[in-house]
């Protein structure tokens, strides 16, 4: 797990060709700007991405879901939570990942009412309108936590009226949660989220989160190393033309939290 962003994930790409690994599964930060990376590594191992794809690299699969798809999936969360429109901000650790721009970009169509468009991109600062909504625009934090909070509560204090707020890393929701709790509006402003962090499970269960949209990182892995494995034994990946292996999202919202919650854990339990 590269710990100093990209130049760290370089580093350890080049240590395993330098140690002529078998295989390498990973989640690019940067896809535009690795891509020479990745077609480097595949010339001399098998390399597969999965959570964040690289689609112009020579990878030989992706494995992961359908960002776009699972951000509209997001953005259907926003319509119900808001049946009658308002004002809503996103918040997002950063969008040079191919991973987080199209998740974004689904929330921003699905919220709007456009049709499937995931070669689209508006930009970060722009105000949009639609369908009975108004998208304030996007905070990014670049993973700074700090920041992060520092943008929910800057939001907050700018739009004392906002109508909702849906952060699309994990570590978005808790922090969002924090700034409402401060601000003595939780439950008033409406917070939708992704990914399945401990802290918006239980706002789900407290009413203070409407839903989220969770990936399957457990069966990313477990494909990965399924999929490696396979193919250094000669066996091709069960994927299709696109060289994509779908793992879909799925919504959590208060009536199925709970089974979730026991998944997970069966799961990580199975794990240890």
């Amino acid at each position: 797990m590269p710990a100093e962003g990209i130049s760290d994930q370089k580093r350890m790409i080049e240590d395993l060709l330098t140690r002529g690994i078998d295989g390498i599964a990973l989640s690019p930060i940067d896809p535009t700007n690795q891509t020479d990376l990745i077609n480097t590594a595949a010339k001399k191992t098998k390399v597969i991405t999965h959570d964040s794809d690289a689609p112009q690299s020579d990878r030989l699969l992706y494995i992961g879901m359908d960002n776009y798809k699972a951000g509209r999936m997001c953005g259907e969360l926003v319509r119900e939570a808001m049946p009658k429109g308002g004002t809503l901000m996103i918040f997002i650790g950063r969008l040079e990942q191919d991973n987080a721009k199209r998740r974004r970009q689904g929330v921003i169509d699905a919220v709007l009412g456009r049709p499937d468009d995931s070669n689209h991109f508006d930009e970060t600062s722009a105000v949009l309108e639609g369908n009975g909504f108004k998208i304030l625009g996007t905070l990014t934090d670049q993973f700074d936590r700090a920041k992060g909070k520092a943008n929910a509560e800057d939001a907050l204090a700018k739009y004392p009226d906002i109508g909702c707020m849906v952060g699309l890393f994990a570590y978005n929701p808790p922090l969002i949660l924090e700034a409402l709790s401060q601000s003595n509006k939780l439950g008033t402003v409406k917070l939708v989220a992704f990914d399945e962090d401990d802290a918006t499970l239980d706002g789900i269960e407290k009413g203070n989160v409407f839903g989220t949209v969770v990936q399957d990182p457990y069966m990313y892995g477990y494909k990965s190393i399924e999929v490696l494995s396979g193919l250094l034994n000669g066996k091709p990946a069960a994927a299709g033309a696109d060289k994509f292996l779908d793992i879909p999202a799925r919504k959590i919202r208060k009536e199925n939290v709970v089974v979730f919650r026991t998944e997970l854990k069966t799961r990580l339990g199975a794990a240890q």
